[in-house]
């Protein structure tokens, strides 16, 4: 199995462990960081939906708090028929922490998988202006 294998089942997988009992839709999302290791979210939703938070965010902030910053790939998975995309505000969060060509992989529940980049997902993030 190839890294590329394992980060899209531990999506799959992380979407199992979702909090989702007003919407009931599991989202599962993975990293894989430059030093191989893999580092999975689900989404976690809440009374006040504002407060929720995407599975893409739970993985990112997950792993800057555990001091891990330098991505190579990310998988986002959804029960869904077409391959799932993220959100305008994680594609924001991710494009603060990942490089525009980074791979991006979506995965629908029969794992149809589309491939784009960071880049792609927002091609006009917001920058910090120095």
């Amino acid at each position: 199995m190839t890294a590329i294998d394992k980060l899209l089942e531990a999506a799959r997988e992380a979407a199992k462990n979702a909090y989702v009992p007003y919407s009931h839709f599991q989202v599962g999302a993975a990293f894989l960081t430059a030093s191989g290791e893999i580092v999975g979210g689900c989404n976690i939703e809440n009374a006040s939906f504002g407060l929720s938070n995407c599975a893409e965010r739970t993985a990112i902030f997950k792993a800057v708090s555990d001091g891990i910053s330098n991505f190579k790939a990310l998988a986002i998975y959804g029960e869904t028929e077409e391959p799932i995309s993220p959100c305008g505000a994680c594609r924001q969060v991710i494009a603060e922490f990942c490089a525009p060509e980074m791979p991006v992989y979506l995965i629908s529940k029969e794992m149809k998988v589309k491939e784009t980049s960071v880049g792609e997902l927002l091609p006009y993030s917001f920058k910090e202006l120095k």
